[in-house]
């Protein structure tokens, strides 16, 4: 007899019947192909079997659970409906030996509190929430709750056009957020939080007037501690309840998109935390990690690495990359910490770790694992991207794996936030001797198809907020970051900004209060939201600054010989030989009028951008005003005459 099910789609096993009065029925989704796929790291779509499934089987609504828990000797729902009593309601075991345990509660229906009940390796009784589950308690509760999805999605139109949102050619602005902190009801209460509707309806219009074509969270994937920031997940198929239930998550993802914003989520498929309910020592063995600690355990973050080499590990992960491109719309995933990932000698010293069996230092059982996820992410889903955060030089990070890299869409570029840091830090004066730290990015720019970040880890653990990271008096300090974001906006590269640091907040970063939302009653903050703005629709409206930016044809070097006036200029070019941008930067507080900017050809150019402009809180002194004709000098060269405001970026557009 065949069960019922809501999905067509789905083919189901025989019910073997084993006692009917019993209060769980021997039922199962799985077929042998689904096992054998899964046993090798080939089940894409797992939680379309494990987990819990609200179904109707034989006239009976109920819920059907599976769990792996290969070295496990008994396994039992417990919950409040049945007074947390291990075995009132056990599931059994597949004869296969998958290590599979499942079973059908008739009368369990959606959002029951529950938690698997395990007796574990030399009969340690352990009760651990579901690794599947969509749904669980808020903190500091830690039970699953038994969940279907039950939502509309009204994003057609933008799922339709995403390839032309989401490629290499398209703008790629991303404004990095926390969701907690960036705005709440109380902002000294850090157990203060807005749903993820009132987050929406307040993060929505601000980043669309902003002009950021996309929005990145970090890490919603349910967890336990606010102070991990979300990167110590133990609910990787739900997201956190501090907000509220799953689908008010997809109602704020869906009104991005209607309003023509890209949502990219922080994903951490590198390590989990030994919190009892999660996935550490999951039925009483390492069975998501290895065992081997020198591979097994991550120093830096006092967490657990996962067991790549691991059929069922692999299927668990790329199967829950794809369901959040797949359940929840989402448009990118940018991947946490993938340098830990790749090298067995990460964060350890000599004798604590193990050549991989060539005697290198790469996981290579990593390596293939995230080779095999972009494969998936990529064939099967259009207009996405995955983002790696990858502080190495490891090649080929962003190519595809059939050239042999890893196949991520795009890198972060570390090396270029760096320097750009270093070299803004200085006082002005000095700029001239250090110029090469702002032009050695392009000499490797096009290894990779970078992303520039400045990110919440700039802001944090006393490296100060950006502001304070500029040299000068309060006006010099506000330039210098406006001419720092115009060099960052108008660089090759996709832009990652962190919240925040779109109006120069003055505190460094703490998730337990808001982001200073009142400084924005002073000109100066003000002006700088404004500048960034301009900025982040400069780069939506011009096809130079994003056609070509991961491609040789659109980034020219104009002129690195002014070395000792620290004036550096550059072009950007579009699809076409006309659409050209020639950006100007003047890294002292010094003035220079009437500035000399020679031309290959005679033409005319306007200014589009000038971050010393007033509502930008500049001195509004130097303009560029009005159709600006080259003239040909005495020496034969055309030449264009600019006026170059102090600590100032400008941008000139060819219009013939």
């Amino acid at each position: 007899m065949k069960a019922s099910s809501s999905d067509k789609d789905k083919s189901y096993e025989e019910i073997h019947f084993i006692d009917t009065v019993k209060p769980v029925w021997n039922y199962s989704l799985f077929t042998e192909e689904t096992i054998k796929n899964f046993q090798n790291g080939t089940l894409y779509n797992a939680y379309d079997y494990f987990g819990n499934k609200q179904l109707t089987v034989l006239g009976k609504s109920g819920t059907y659970f599976a769990v792996w828990a290969p070295n496990a000797t008994q396994v039992s729902i417990v919950g409040n409906f049945n007074d947390w009593k291990d075995g009132e309601h056990s599931l059994f075991v597949r004869l296969d030996r998958s290590g599979i345990w499942e079973g059908f509660i008739p009368g369990c229906n959606k959002g029951e509190v529950y938690k698997y009940s395990i007796h574990g390796f030399q009969g340690k009784l352990i009760q651990k929430g579901d690794p599947y589950s969509h749904y669980w308690e808020k903190k500091p509760l830690t039970a699953s709750i038994t969940w279907n999805f039950d939502f509309k999605w009204n994003d057609q139109h933008w799922m339709n056009k995403r390839e032309e949102h989401n490629s290499l050619h398209s703008p790629y602005t991303i404004y990095e957020v926390h969701l907690a902190s960036w705005m709440r009801p109380d902002p000294f209460n850090e157990e203060s939080y807005f749903s993820y509707w009132e987050i929406a309806e307040r993060l929505v219009p601000y980043v669309k007037d902003m002009g950021f074509t996309h929005v990145e969270l970090m890490p919603v994937m349910e967890f336990p501690f606010d102070g991990s920031w979300g990167y110590q997940g133990t609910g990787y198929y739900a997201p956190t309840s501090r907000f509220g239930h799953p689908e008010e998550f997809m109602a704020m993802i869906d009104y991005f998109h209607r309003e023509g914003i890209g949502v990219i989520l922080d994903w951490v498929p590198s390590h989990f935390p030994y919190d009892s309910h999660g996935l550490f020592m999951f039925d009483g063995t390492h069975t998501y990690e290895y065992a081997d600690m020198r591979k097994g355990y991550h120093p830096d973050w006092n967490s657990y690495i996962f067991n790549y080499k691991r059929g069922e590990v692999r299927s668990f992960l790329i199967s829950n990359a794809r369901f959040w491109l797949d359940k929840f719309h989402v448009d990118g995933l940018r991947v946490d910490a993938v340098s830990s990932m790749l090298k067995l000698d990460y964060s350890r010293n000599d004798g604590e770790w193990e050549p991989n069996e060539f005697g290198g230092n790469g996981n290579i059982e990593a390596i293939e694992f995230l080779k095999k996820m972009n494969e998936m992410v990529y064939r099967d889903f259009k207009g996405v991207q995955t983002i790696a955060e990858e502080a190495t030089n490891w090649p080929g990070v962003s190519r595809p794996t059939y050239a042999d890299g890893l196949g991520f869409g795009m890198k972060w570029m570390m090396g270029w936030m760096h320097d750009t840091l270093r070299y803004f830090k200085q006082d002005p004066v000095f700029r001239q001797f250090q110029q090469n730290q702002l032009t050695f990015s392009m000499m490797y720019y096009y290894d990779e198809n970078f992303m520039l970040p400045l990110s919440h880890d700039e802001v944090v653990h006393g490296k100060s907020p950006m502001i304070y990271k500029m040299p000068g008096d309060e006006w010099q300090k506000f330039a210098n970051l406006r001419l720092l974001y115009t060099y960052m906006f108008m660089h090759p590269g996709a832009k990652l900004l962190f919240m925040g640091n779109e109006f120069g907040q003055t505190d460094e970063w703490n998730y337990k209060t808001t982001l200073r939302w009142d400084l924005l009653e002073y000109d100066c903050h003000k002006g700088m939201k404004n500048c960034v703005s301009a900025l982040a629709h400069l780069i939506k409206n011009e096809s130079a600054l994003s056609y070509n930016q991961f491609d040789y044809a659109g980034f020219e070097w104009h002129d690195l010989e002014h070395r000792s006036e620290s004036v550096i200029s550059f072009i950007r070019r579009g699809r076409t030989k006309d659409d050209e941008l020639l950006i100007v930067l003047n890294m002292t507080p010094v003035e220079r009028s009437n500035w000399f900017l020679k031309l290959k050809q005679k033409g005319e150019w306007k200014e589009v951008f000038n971050s010393d402009q007033k509502e930008y809180w500049g001195s509004d002194h130097f303009h560029n005003k009005g159709r600006l004709k080259t003239t040909q000098e005495p020496d034969g060269e055309q030449y264009l005459i600019v006026q170059l405001p102090p600590l100032a970026g400008c941008v000139f557009k060819k219009i013939s």
